[in-house]
C-alpha cells in the first residue's frame, strides 16, 4: 500500500472522497474558475484560482452507500425531511438491514479531492459547517484501477460518514416508499429527486466500471413517477405513506 503523499513542504495534504454532492455540486463548483465569491463559510475565492490540485475518481471497499439520512436542511424539511447519501461501513449496514433489495453491494464510487495546501483549511471549516447534520469525519483508502489492478490510489483520504448511532440516521426503508419520500421532498437546496438524478448521473460518468445498484434504482423508480406526472397520473403523497 503506498504511504499518503506529501506536498513539497514535506506536509501531508488534505484529501476529502465525495461520495455524494460532493461529487457534482460543491467541490465540482469550488476548482473551477470565478470571480470572487462568498460561499456560507465566508470563504473568498480570487479569480483563476483552483482550489483542488488533482480529483482523482475511485471506489472504496467494504461499504455502502444508502440514501439512509434524513435530511433537514438540505433536501427537506425539519417537518418533512427529505433523503440524502450516507457511507456506512457494510457489517453496519447488514447489521441494520432487513429490507435491502441489494444485499451484495461492498464497493462505493466517487472522488478524491487532493486540496490545494493554500486552501485546505478553509475548505476543512466549510465541509465540517456544511456536513453538520450527523456526519462523522473518518480516513478511508481510495482504491482504482492501475493497468488492471486493483491497488490503493488515494490512503488515508477524509471522508464524511453518517453512522448508524448518528440522530439522522433513518437505516434502512422499503424502496419503494423511499423512492416515494425522495420524490416528493423539497428543502432549501432544491427538489430532493435533483439530488438524487445528478448523484446517478456523475456516478455513471466516473469510470466505465462505476456503478451503484440501489442508486440507479431509485432514479429509475422516481423517473417513473416523472413520466406518470407528465401524463396525468396521480402519485402517492408523503401523508399517503
Amino acid at each position: 500500500m503506498p504511504s499518503a503523499p506529501t506536498n513539497a513542504a514535506g506536509a501531508t495534504p488534505y484529501v476529502v472522497f465525495g461520495y455524494g454532492s460532493l461529487i457534482f455540486k460543491v467541490i465540482a463548483a469550488l476548482i473551477r474558475r470565478y470571480g470572487t465569491c462568498m460561499l456560507n463559510k465566508g470563504i473568498a475565492v480570487s479569480h483563476h484560482r483552483m482550489l483542488s490540485q488533482k480529483a482523482t475518481p475511485g471506489y472504496l471497499k467494504g461499504y455502502v452507500r444508502r440514501f439512509a439520512q434524513k435530511s433537514h436542511d438540505h433536501r427537506g424539511t425539519p417537518e418533512n425531511p427529505g433523503r440524502v447519501v450516507t457511507l456506512i461501513h457494510k457489517e453496519d449496514w447488514d447489521h441494520c438491514s432487513s429490507s435491502d433489495p441489494f444485499p451484495d453491494d461492498n464497493v462505493v464510487w466517487g472522488v478524491a479531492y487532493t486540496i490545494d495546501p493554500a486552501y485546505a483549511s478553509e475548505v476543512r471549516d466549510y465541509l465540517d459547517y456544511r456536513e453538520k447534520d450527523g456526519y462523522t469525519l473518518e480516513e478511508v483508502d481510495v482504491y482504482g484501477l492501475m493497468n488492471g489492478q486493483e491497488t490503493v490510489v488515494i490512503p488515508k483520504a477524509h471522508c464524511y460518514v453518517g453512522r448508524p448511532d448518528n440522530p439522522s440516521f433513518i437505516g434502512s426503508e422499503p424502496i419503494d416508499l423511499l423512492a416515494e419520500r425522495i420524490w416528493h421532498s423539497v428543502g432549501p437546496s432544491g427538489p430532493n429527486k435533483e439530488y438524487l438524478y445528478r448523484l446517478a448521473e456523475a456516478v455513471r460518468r466516473l469510470a466505465p466500471e462505476s456503478h451503484d445498484s440501489h442508486l440507479f434504482e431509485l432514479e429509475t423508480r422516481c423517473r417513473e413517477m416523472d413520466q406518470k406526472a407528465s401524463h396525468g397520473v396521480s402519485t402517492a403523497g408523503l401523508n399517503d405513506l
